[in-house]
């Protein structure tokens, strides 16, 4: 899988067709991604404790990962991902522009 947490994406199709966010999560066994802010569901819990009242809350749902598209650090548009070989280093590069794409900060 060619997205990694921290990516910034543009979701490509669904009911949040158009939208940008920061990949959250990601789930490589299952080909799957959580975006921030894209793909809420509303969730009804129960009350757990007195801390815990339950009620319900916005949740974010996994997106299939073809369903996204890595955005391009150097013109904003949606991209594919490649990978290039320098020296010992395997760098992801826009497919695009043949930019570098920045890792995340962990």
């Amino acid at each position: 899988m060619k997205i990694r947490k921290g990516d910034r994406v543009i979701v490509l199709a669904g009911k949040d067709r158009g939208r940008e966010g920061v990949v959250s999560e990601a789930f490589p066994a299952l080909d799957k991604v959580k975006v921030e802010g894209v793909n809420i569901a509303k969730r009804h819990t129960k009350p757990r404790s007195a801390e815990d009242p339950g009620g319900i809350i916005d949740k974010e749902m996994p997106l299939h990962v073809s369903n996204v598209a890595v955005i391009s650090p150097k013109d904003g548009k949606a991209t594919r991902v490649g990978y290039k070989i320098d020296g010992d280093r395997k760098i992801r590069i826009c497919k695009r522009t043949g930019v570098e794409i920045p890792e995340a900060e962990k």
